[in-house]
């Protein structure tokens, strides 16, 4: 049965154009292509990622957290309670008046008592600045990389200056170093941001998080298997420039540097505005959508990708929608600091 599905799933007419065929796409005379096997380095590189992160934060992030002034919270321990344990855990965190009382008599304590320990235990939950500049800090340096990466691997790329070379003698368009690791860095990334979201500081975007990690992992997977490197390599470029300045501001936001983390939050708006609303969608979208219809026929993947690109400018929309809300409440509302961000992560949704 799996292996019936399997042939079902690699059909050549789900993945490639009329009359080419998966030999087509063999290695030969020192030209290697894409293969789905290749992917299977994204996991352990995604351990390996988690390793550099925990020395990163323990030997970078933390002494320079410390000289932005950001200390180690220590809590003060609660009494343990199992009958407030289980009902933090398993009823709510906000107990009314009516279970206070009831929890008071239960546990033979004041309602006062009570009311301290839910707010010293809804403390213990809360995230410290150091956990969360550590994460930003992180998230800032791999940007950083991964974006200074792909300008160094796509500079004297063709098809980064004309367009038409995206389309040229697709599929059979063999596989370059930098490419490979420009698609097996930022996909490992992405997973590594999965296996640690059990540490990782919770919000309450946690489900939204980790239906974008895995939409990302996704849709550059099928376009690795498809052979739209080219094309992906551009919609990743087009993402990675904004979020360094995003990760930035949240630095500054958990260092108390507001003045700055608005400044960089307006550079922010200012470049995802330029990459998201304009590039990809009269660049990217205009490179996927119109121009292979020069060189082929519509089939599967084409349209599959294409509407995955689509819903990922309907996301931008949105995105921008909240961005520019924060925006004006900054510019007319003195008060408002767009520190509100540093909570909020507004990424790509996936890459192409």
């Amino acid at each position: 049965m799996f292996q019936t599905f399997k042939e079902w799933f690699w059909l050549e007419r789900f993945w490639l154009p009329p009359t080419i065929k998966w030999s087509d796409l063999e290695d030969h005379d020192g030209l290697v292509f894409v293969k789905p096997s290749h992917l299977y380095m994204t996991i352990p590189y995604a351990f390996g990622l988690l390793i550099i992160r925990h020395f990163f934060e323990k030997f970078i992030a933390t002494p320079l957290a410390k000289s932005f002034g950001i200390k180690e919270e220590v809590r003060k321990k609660i009494t343990p309670n199992t009958v407030l344990e289980n009902f933090f855990k398993h009823s709510t965190r906000q107990p009314s008046q009516t279970d206070i009382y009831g929890l008071a008599k239960k546990c033979n304590l004041t309602e006062r008592q009570v009311e301290r320990w839910f707010r010293s235990r809804r403390n213990q939950e809360r995230p410290c600045r150091m956990k969360k500049f550590q994460e930003a800090c992180w998230r800032f340096a791999f940007y950083l990389m991964i974006t200074v990466a792909g300008i160094v691997f796509l500079y004297d790329k063709p098809w980064v200056y004309d367009l038409w070379e995206v389309w040229n003698d697709y599929p059979r368009q063999p596989l370059l170093p930098s490419q490979y690791w420009y698609y097996i860095l930022e996909m490992s990334f992405y997973w590594s941001l999965i296996f640690s979201l059990g540490s990782d500081v919770k919000r309450k975007d946690f489900l939204a998080h980790v239906i974008h990690h895995l939409a990302a992992i996704s849709l550059m997977s099928f376009s690795w298997c498809a052979n739209y490197i080219r094309s992906g390599t551009l919609v990743m470029i087009v993402h990675d420039v904004a979020d360094i300045w995003l990760e930035s501001a949240k630095m500054f936001s958990y260092a108390g540097w507001k003045q700055t983390c608005n400044t960089l939050f307006l550079i922010f708006s200012t470049i995802f505005f330029i990459s998201r609303l304009i590039i990809f969608p009269f660049w990217i979208l205009y490179c996927t959508l119109i121009l292979p219809l020069h060189y082929l026929e519509p089939f599967f993947s084409y349209i599959f990708l294409n509407l995955q690109l689509m819903v990922l400018q309907v996301l931008h929309l949105y995105w921008c929608y909240f961005i520019l809300k924060m925006l004006r409440r900054c510019l007319f509302m003195k008060h408002v600091s767009l520190t509100f961000w540093a909570g909020a992560q507004p990424r790509h949704g996936g890459r192409g």
